[in-house]
């Protein structure tokens, strides 16, 4: 019985020997535990540079609107659809449906240099802002007794692959004001260019 177990403990011995200089599956072990990190690494770095690249969109789009409006005498609603909908074509190849976008015409109040809305539209057709009521524009746009082109705009950006970012998406937002280039005020509907 003891010389089998001296046979059995030099194989034991033998083999752990062996394993111990065995190197052969040691590249595919490094590889598995590399491999999830370097994919995630990989992906993030994908959804990140897309969710640069909407953002420089949203930021274009909110450029975009207040330049077309700005560049006009007067605009209907028939006008105002055009601009949104071709600043949402500069969204391309990412989907334009959650874009929300507003354009506003502020008048800057001569004494309080409170900027104040004329008229205002959303890119769904519906009245944006209430006429009237007063948004926080920069000290350095509030000339007194002018006027600016506002756009804001909005978009929900949702990852492809939502466990790197956010599943639920990640709101992108920016603002551009422009002032009227050929006229005082850009007219909508039966406002003039007077104080509210």
């Amino acid at each position: 019985m003891s010389v089998c177990l001296n046979a059995l403990m030099s194989r034991v011995r033998n083999a752990v020997t062996r394993l111990r200089g065995d190197e052969r599956g040691l590249a595919a072990t490094e590889f598995a535990m590399i491999v999830p990190l370097m994919l995630v690494m990989f992906f993030g770095t994908v959804e990140f540079s897309s969710g640069v690249a909407v953002d420089r969109k949203v930021t274009l789009v909110a450029r975009t609107l207040s330049d077309l409006t700005s560049q006009s005498l007067s605009v209907t609603d028939t006008d105002l659809t055009n601009f949104f909908a071709s600043s949402s074509l500069i969204f391309w190849p990412y989907a334009s449906t959650p874009i929300n976008a507003t354009v506003t015409q502020l008048y800057i109040n001569p004494t309080t240099l409170k900027a104040t809305v004329q008229w205002s539209r959303k890119s769904d057709g519906s009245t944006g802002r209430a006429n009237g009521s007063q948004v926080t524009s920069p000290a350095n746009l509030a000339v007194a007794g002018t006027y600016l082109i506002y756009s804001e705009v909005s978009y929900v950006y949702v990852p492809a692959v939502g466990y790197v970012m956010a599943k639920a998406g990640v709101t992108l937002s920016d603002v551009n004001y422009t002032r009227p280039r050929q006229s005082t005020c850009v007219l909508y509907g039966t406002t003039s260019c007077t104080t509210v």
